[in-house]
């Protein structure tokens, strides 16, 4: 009988295969943050009128958490569902704000008047990009968090260190929501990968479109106020 393992034992694979679940709370609070921040854009920056996104987004993060508490390991096609809505809202209204606060410099909106108020209102539209991107890796990245819990794809879309050099790494390591933060900051300051690695097509775009969004707020938003400034 040496072997086997002993009864209960769980030998590599089986704590590979484990169900490790993450809690919730940190993407939670990144959601009230991206919250937060549209409702201190100016009006003309969001999507819709000042209560309305802040409202549904809280509405579905209410619906995740009350469906999945605690610690993210439920999968549900219903809860899915919700959460890709929550993360498309959060990228959309993101993406909507920089569109807009673009035209404002180029066209000389009230943003654009003062330096200090373009450097706010600019840094406020970063962060929400940042925030918003960040959670749109974190839903899609392998079916979810909760998919993740459960079993991690042998096909990653987005490949961490831990995956390419799995010796840095415990047996049991999945990517945290703070693996996608930092992921969604690295990509909005350095404008590409640095040490994660888009694999899927879906992942590239969506790097490529936050890198782009980035750099256009970065960029114009730095020039313009230096221009006012001069």
């Amino acid at each position: 009988m040496s072997g086997q393992n002993a009864p209960g034992a769980a030998g590599p694979a089986a704590r590979r295969d484990e169900v490790v679940g993450e809690s919730r709370w940190p993407m939670a609070t990144a959601v009230v943050l991206a919250m937060v921040l549209t409702l201190l854009l100016p009006d003309d920056l969001r999507l819709a009128p000042k209560w309305v996104l802040p409202s549904v987004e809280g509405l579905l993060l209410l619906a995740l958490i009350a469906g999945d508490p605690g610690r993210i390991d439920r999968r549900s096609a219903a809860l899915r569902a919700v959460a890709i809505a929550l993360v498309g809202a959060l990228a959309v209204g993101a993406v909507w704000s920089t569109v807009q606060l673009v035209d404002d410099i180029v066209h000389g909106g009230k943003e654009t008047a003062s330096a200090a108020g373009l450097l706010q209102t600019g840094g406020t539209v970063w962060a929400g990009t940042v925030l918003a991107f960040s959670l749109l890796y974190f839903e899609l990245d392998g079916g979810g968090a909760a998919a993740r819990a459960h079993r991690m794809p042998a096909a990653p879309a987005l490949a961490f260190p831990q995956q390419l050099s799995p010796e840095l790494s415990t047996p049991d390591w999945r990517p945290r929501y703070v693996d996608y933060l930092y992921l969604g900051l690295t990509n909005a300051t350095a404008f590409s990968p640095t040490d994660v690695m888009p694999l899927a097509p879906w992942a590239k775009i969506a790097m490529a479109v936050q890198s782009l969004v980035s750099l256009l707020i970065l960029g114009l938003v730095i020039a313009r106020a230096v221009n006012v400034l001069a």
